[in-house]
């Protein structure tokens, strides 16, 4: 069995179960400059449905994902979780409703979504740098003609969110796989997302990179107040750093703490077999 891991922090305003309902008052207040948090407060999901030709992928799917805290979506493979996260981008049609908010309910508009991928492919022996990576990510401009000092500096600025500017020198090729999640993470956070989704970030990172990955979201969370959508198979993790989890089998089964998921009868059934995990 799983080792279960004290969480962190237990969710402070959203629903315990899927059958509740509410519109919570956003307890963060907004914060300055051009990169203001919280203009985002909650995601409401509602009975939302997705179907390629006579297959349905989703189901009457229901949920809210609120600023200032990690929602961790967590299923077997082909629960829907991916579908999920492409209806919330856009990529997919769906029946429902989807809708952003701000604090007082109104539609929130102009949000921005930041995306970090399970990983990156590119060609490992590119001598791009970390710094010709980001530049070209965020200026028009081609880096094969230089990287102007406004560029530079926004790019190092952007690193040092992820406490990684150190690697700015570095081939990306020669980056571990945490250190490379950061720099991506570091570019979805430029500019400044109100959702931040992580689709299996650190998929055969090392413990140290995991670690060092997830305390920097945490971070980030705190600071920013940005609603972060995680999917993840490690449940060790998600017990650790996820406010609310959201257990997926073609539509939510149970939603609630973590505590609150993890001792249900629907994630045993899930994740476990008698005798051990299924």
């Amino acid at each position: 069995m799983m080792e279960k891991i004290k969480p962190l922090r237990k969710s402070e305003y959203a629903p315990q179960d899927e059958g509740e309902r509410g519109t919570p008052h956003c307890p963060h207040p907004p914060l300055g400059g051009p990169d203001a948090g919280c203009k985002l407060c909650r995601i409401e999901v509602d009975r939302l449905s997705v179907a390629f030709g006579a297959q349905t992928l989703l189901k009457d799917v229901s949920l809210h994902i609120h600023c200032g805290e990690l929602t961790a979506l967590i299923g077997a493979n082909g629960a829907g979780k991916t579908t999920l996260l492409r209806a919330l981008l856009g990529q997919v049609e769906y029946t429902g409703t989807i809708r952003h908010l701000t604090s007082d309910g109104r539609p929130a508009a102009d949000l921005r979504t930041g995306y970090v991928p399970q990983q990156l492919e590119f060609d490992r022996s590119s001598p791009v740098t970390v710094m010709d990576f980001m530049a070209g990510s965020l200026s028009r401009m081609p880096v094969f003609l230089g990287v102007q000092k406004r560029t530079r500096e926004k790019v190092m600025s952007a690193l040092a969110r992820t406490h990684c500017e150190q690697l700015a020198s570095r081939a990306l090729g020669k980056l571990s796989g945490g250190e490379l999640q950061r720099v991506l993470l570091a570019l979805a956070l430029t500019p400044q997302p109100d959702l931040l989704i992580l689709d299996e970030p650190v998929s055969g990172v090392d413990q140290n990179g995991l670690e060092t990955f997830y305390q920097t979201v945490d971070e980030l969370k705190h600071r920013n107040h940005m609603a972060i959508l995680l999917v993840s198979h490690d449940l060790s993790v998600v017990e650790r750093y996820a406010d609310r989890v959201v257990l997926m089998q073609g539509t939510v089964i149970k939603q609630g703490a973590p505590e609150v998921v993890f001792d249900s009868p629907e994630f045993e059934q899930v994740f476990y077999t008698k005798g051990g995990r299924a």
